[in-house]
């Protein structure tokens, strides 16, 4: 009966998880059905404790939330501490996720295409704090009224409330980036340009 308890115990923490892992990504339930497939009273009734989760139910969670399935159920740890990061695509993008917690400091290896977006960039802005360090190729990154060429072991930060979009040339260009919650700012400097 022991065990039986203990199951029972991670199943009922796994509403919890849910729902703090989509209001931590600024997800609505709508858009989250609309991803999954899964109905909206479906998602608030998993979220609520008020349905039992079936792996039918966290597969597609767990791959829109880009989280190993374990995390969702709180599988005890394997001892590898190893990243395991599954890249996906966004917008053309390639994005390797480097961290494996949601919420809080995120970490991402970001690979841009030759010629992204194929236009000027629309600028855009959202909750948040961003780092970027580009590893190879050229990005180029507008930024309010700035528009900046980084080029390979050149930083940029900035708060993502400031409209902001990026961009490559020719070449593709692989970033390393560190993205935070809002008002959680990163504790690294950069030298201005021509420095």
């Amino acid at each position: 009966m022991a065990t039986m308890n203990s199951d029972d115990d991670v199943l009922a923490g796994v509403g919890p998880r849910l729902r703090a892992l989509r209001q931590q990504r600024g997800i609505a339930l709508s858009e989250l059905a609309a991803t999954t497939g899964i109905s909206v009273s479906t998602l608030s009734r998993l979220e609520s404790g008020q349905r039992r989760p079936t792996l039918e139910l966290l597969l597609p969670l767990a791959r829109v939330h880009q989280v190993p399935l374990d995390e969702l159920v709180d599988a005890p740890a394997t001892g590898d501490p190893r990243i395991h990061g599954r890249p996906f695509e966004r917008r053309g993008v390639t994005i390797v996720p480097l961290t494996r917690r949601p919420g809080g400091l995120q970490a991402f290896k970001q690979l841009y295409p030759p010629q992204w977006p194929g236009g000027e960039p629309e600028q855009q802005s959202h909750e948040g704090y961003e780092w970027l360090y580009v590893l190879s190729g050229r990005l180029r990154l507008l930024l309010g009224e700035h528009d900046v060429l980084l080029k390979p072991g050149e930083v940029a930060e900035f708060d993502t409330h400031v409209p902001h979009a990026f961009a490559t040339g020719a070449e593709a260009a692989e970033v390393l980036c560190l993205f935070g919650p809002q008002g959680e700012r990163l504790h690294v400097r950069a030298a201005p340009a021509g420095r």
